[in-house]
């Protein structure tokens, strides 16, 4: 009776046990860490647990921390080092000491990066993708902060818990296309909305978005102008040599080193390459949240002289692409790049539509500098124009810009992805696009006058303003066309009674006013439309029957230009009697195009999933055809 009675006492004691639980709460307490849940991971417990400290941690977490870090030299500093790293961010979360931000950061990359003869985890393990994401994020959070929140980079000596931190920003990192970076602030530290995606690139650094400030070098490119307002992700690596000797010598030396993604998305440390984190959808965001150019839109249509980006340009100290500087130019039209001029990347060229501006084109700009494959192989260009102007006039505008460019950037002609170029147009845009490929003589001039351009009477400047927007050839350098709801008929909203009300109200610039003053006044008995009283608006232009539209229709695109479709069509019907709600899909059509791909959409298809992916088909086989 006694050794059963011990038996049975035995039997109910026994602390082991295994239950049947779901899989996918197994996995969350398996996975879960202190930057997914605020506390630390099973592994991190394990070791407190291992040494007997799990509850001295919970009491006196500094304490614990000094412990573990004093035996930093003994074997098997690794798996102390992970431990480290995550607990110091931990205590840091509850205590608000951001000096163990900064050691969680250290930690972390002494475990990354070991020195030859060091243990180091494999890289395989949980515990080293966390120490990325907690050098990063301990990195990001122990930088000072200003007032406002914006990250202050520059030089100091700190103390830590445990020796002092010796950190160095030299200012030639802070120097990028000519400008200086500033007013840095932490992309994980904002919420991105517009965007269908949101993109970061994993790796290491903390990734950053910083404004451009003023020209700091004087062999900036002078070309460029960059989109106002404009943020550019910046990353911050801090290099640290030797890091577990400075740790245990308690002396750490950081030298700050500064990426972007047009300059560089790896980082070499200890002879291995590693990727650097990127938050390029955050910064475009930023770019956009406050920028003139939704402003510029239905301005910019009403009023060819509207200049919404002159004080932004001021600030930048730039000068338009193919444009004279800003306050000598009456055209706000130019290129507004997203990053410096990148040789060997083919230009794609992004020409928006009416009553529109380049920032319709973001989630098509998100989906393409996100992919590795276009980020390598191409280079995006936005086209801003006044789409209220004569189409005829924004077309030579934008061959102007195209052509100044690619003399600019490449005055020696070396660059065969230069002259690789792509250009999309959305709408207008698209017939804009289509005027960089055709060989129009002088069919555009006939409808004006039967007298040689030449022979009128006309002021030097207003001759050449005529020139610009009635003659064209194709730009050698254009090698493909994308339409996307183009009205190469027409559009049946502009042959509304309404658009004739709308289109009276368009002010053209006072260079094309000055045009129609000197054919009228002095070329009248030579115009064949004697009556005329004002050039006609981008409205007239696309009404359907219109003579300009009718000719631009009937010109071939050249035959070194391989161009494609994307109509959108609403509903589920026939294409062939549908419409985008502004284009009827007999309209957008095309012949002789490489392809044509109908999408079930409203007007505003340019952000489409489906027509992002065609484009990047499309792109694909562009980069492929050398």
């Amino acid at each position: 009776m006694l050794l059963a009675g011990w038996l049975a006492l035995g039997c109910a004691s026994i602390p082991v046990r295994v239950e049947q639980a779901d899989p996918k709460q197994v996995h969350r307490e398996l996975t879960a860490n202190v930057l997914s849940t605020g506390e630390p991971s099973a592994r991190s417990i394990q070791l407190l647990e291992r040494f007997s400290l799990r509850q001295k941690y919970r009491k006196d977490p500094a304490g614990t921390l000094a412990l573990l870090h004093r035996d930093l030299a003994l074997r098997g500093d690794h798996r102390r080092l992970a431990a480290l790293g995550e607990l110091s961010f931990h205590y840091a979360l509850r205590s608000g000491d951001r000096r163990y931000y900064f050691l969680a950061a250290v930690y972390s990359y002494a475990l990354l990066f070991p020195g030859p003869d060091e243990e180091r985890l494999p890289e395989a393990d949980p515990r080293v993708r966390l120490a990325y994401d907690l050098y990063n994020r301990g990195l990001t959070k122990a930088m000072v902060r200003a007032e406002n929140g914006e990250i202050v980079l520059r030089s100091g000596t700190h103390e830590t818990p445990f020796g002092t931190v010796e950190v160095e920003v030299p200012e030639a990192e802070l120097d990028w296309a000519g400008h200086r970076l500033e007013r840095f602030v932490s992309a994980a530290d904002y919420d991105v909305q517009g965007l269908r995606n949101r993109y970061r690139h994993s790796g290491i650094g903390a990734a950053l978005s910083a404004s451009i400030g003023p020209v700091e070098a004087l062999d900036a490119v002078p070309s460029e102008r960059f989109l106002p307002g404009m943020r550019v992700p910046a990353t911050v690596f801090g290099r640290i040599e030797d890091p577990r000797r400075a740790l245990r010598e308690s002396r750490i030396r950081v030298r700050a080193e500064i990426y972007t993604p047009d300059e560089a998305t790896t980082v070499s440390i200890d002879g291995r390459e590693i990727p650097v984190e990127i938050e390029a959808s955050a910064s475009l965001a930023a770019s956009l949240a406050d920028s003139p150019l939704w402003g510029f839109e239905l301005r910019g249509f009403f009023s060819g002289s509207f200049r919404p980006l002159r004080q932004a340009v001021e600030t930048m100290s730039q000068v338009v692409v193919g444009q004279h500087p800003v306050e000598e130019q009456d055209e706000e039209e130019g290129l507004l790049f997203l990053y410096p001029y990148r040789r060997g990347r083919i230009p794609l060229v992004l020409v928006h539509g009416t009553a529109s501006s380049p920032g319709r084109w973001a989630d098509l700009v998100n989906e393409l500098q996100n992919d590795r494959l276009m980020w390598e192989r191409y280079q995006i260009w936005l086209y801003l124009y006044n789409t209220g102007n004569p189409i005829g006039y924004s077309g030579g505008l934008l061959r102007r810009a195209l052509e100044t460019a690619v003399a600019e950037l490449d005055p020696e002609g070396t660059d065969e992805a230069l002259r690789r170029m792509v250009v999309i147009g959305h709408s207008q845009g698209g017939l804009l696009a289509k005027l960089t490929a055709v060989d129009s003589g002088d069919r555009f001039w006939s409808l004006v006058a039967d007298t040689p351009l030449d022979q009128l009477d006309l002021d030097p400047a207003v001759r050449e303003t005529l020139r610009l927007g009635t003659s064209f050839t194709p730009e050698p350098f254009v090698k493909r066309l994308v339409f996307v709801c183009t009205p190469h008929g027409g559009s049946y909203l502009a042959s509304l009674s309404v658009a004739g009300i709308v289109s009276d109200l368009v002010s053209l610039p006072s260079n094309l006013t000055q045009v129609t003053a000197e054919l009228v006044t002095r070329n009248r008995e030579r115009l064949l439309l004697r009556n005329i009283s004002r050039l006609p608006t981008s409205i007239d232009n696309m009404t359907p029957g219109n003579p300009f539209l009718k000719v631009l229709a009937e010109l071939p695109i050249a035959p070194a230009v391989t161009a494609h479709s994307i109509i959108a069509v609403k509903g589920d019907g026939p294409p062939d009697a549908g419409s985008d709600g502004v284009v009827r899909y007999e309209s957008a059509r095309l012949e002789g195009v490489e392809s044509e791909l109908v999408v079930r959409s409203s007007h505003s298809a340019q952000g489409l999933p489906e027509t992002i992916e065609e484009v990047r088909r499309i792109l694909i086989e562009h980069a492929a055809s050398d």
